[in-house]
C-alpha cells in the first residue's frame, strides 16, 4: 500500500512561506493498492486534493472519494480536483450517514451551489456517483474499510481503518476524545472507537491541531493534542503516528520544535504535505 499525504493542514489553508516546509492544504490523503500505478482511494477531499491529481500522471481518476466529516477543510477541494472533472473520471463520493434523512448529494449540495459556489457537485464532468455510508465493514476500491463514528463537534464524523490484506492504515483526522472525559492522562477519554481503529495498525493519522497547553482553553472547537495520539497508539499497538491536521497558524518554526520533541517508540512524525509511505 503506498499512501500519499497530499494535504496535512487543518481548517484553513495556510499559504504563504512560513508554511511551506510542512505545506499548507488541508486533509487529504491518497492511497494507491499494491500493483496500481495510480491512487484508486481518497480519504477526504481538502484542498490537499488538487495534489492528488498530480499522482494520476495523465489519467482520469477511478475509484472512491471517502468523506469523514463534511467540514469545509474537508471538502472545499472536490471541485478543483483535475483528475475527477473530466469526461473519462469514474468517481464515488461517500460520506457519512447523516441520519436526518438527507442523502450525500443533498447534503454537499447545501455547501457546494449557487449562491456559494457556481457550481453543484452533479455537474462535474465525468461519471459521479454520490452516496452515503454507515459505520461498519465495507470494501473500496481495491481496500478494505471500516468505519467508526468518533467525537467532533458539528457533525457525524467516522475514523477509518483501511487493510489491503498486509498492511493496516489508521486514519482520524478530527478527532474531539476530551467531549467524554479528560481520561487518565487530561487528555481524552481512549475509548473503545478509537482502540479498535488504531489496535495494531502499521501506521495511525491522527489529529493533532492542539498542543496539550491548549486543550483547556479550544478543545470545545473539536480537536485533540498529539500527546493524546501517542498514548492511543501505545495502547493500540500500533506501530507509528503521523500527527496531522496543524493549525493553520501554526509556522514551520513552530511545528520543528514539536518535532524535536517527539518519543522515538512508537516512531512518530508530523505529518509533511507530499510525504509518501510505504506499507
Amino acid at each position: 500500500m503506498r499512501i500519499d499525504l497530499c494535504g496535512v493542514r487543518g481548517s484553513t489553508p495556510a499559504p504563504g512561506s512560513s508554511y511551506e516546509r510542512y505545506g499548507g492544504h488541508t486533509s487529504c490523503v491518497a492511497l494507491t493498492p499494491d500493483g496500481a500505478g495510480a491512487p484508486r482511494l481518497i480519504l477526504d477531499a481538502g484542498t490537499g486534493i488538487r495534489a492528488a491529481t498530480e499522482l494520476l500522471g495523465a489519467r482520469a481518476f477511478a475509484g472512491t472519494i471517502l468523506l469523514s466529516h463534511l467540514h469545509w477543510d474537508h471538502i472545499q477541494g472536490l471541485p478543483f480536483f483535475g483528475g475527477g472533472d473530466r469526461e473519462d473520471s469514474e468517481v464515488s463520493v461517500l460520506v457519512p450517514d447523516q441520519q436526518n434523512g438527507q442523502g450525500a448529494l443533498e447534503v454537499l449540495t447545501r455547501a457546494m451551489s449557487p449562491p456559494f459556489f457556481p457550481v453543484a457537485p452533479d455537474a462535474l464532468r465525468g461519471s459521479w456517483r454520490f452516496a452515503t455510508i454507515d459505520a461498519g465493514s465495507s470494501s473500496h476500491s481495491g481496500f478494505e474499510v471500516l468505519a467508526r463514528e468518533i467525537p467532533h463537534k458539528g457533525g457525524r464524523t467516522f475514523g477509518f481503518r483501511v487493510s489491503d490484506g498486509r498492511a493496516t492504515f489508521t486514519y482520524m483526522p478530527d478527532h474531539c476524545p476530551t467531549s467524554l472525559g479528560p481520561g487518565p492522562d487530561g487528555y481524552g477519554e481512549y475509548h473503545e472507537a478509537a482502540l479498535e481503529l488504531a489496535r495494531g495498525s502499521d501506521v495511525i493519522v491522527h489529529d493533532a491541531q492542539l498542543l496539550a497547553s491548549e486543550l483547556g482553553a479550544e478543545a470545545a472547537m473539536g480537536h485533540s493534542c498529539g500527546e493524546y495520539a501517542v498514548e492511543l497508539a501505545r495502547r493500540a499497538g500500533a506501530r507509528s503516528v503521523q500527527l496531522f491536521h496543524h493549525r493553520p497558524n501554526r509556522t514551520d518554526e513552530e511545528l520543528a520544535e514539536i518535532e524535536r520533541t517527539l518519543p522515538a517508540d512508537p516512531a512518530v512524525a508530523l505529518a509533511r504535505q507530499g510525504a509518501t509511505l510505504l506499507l
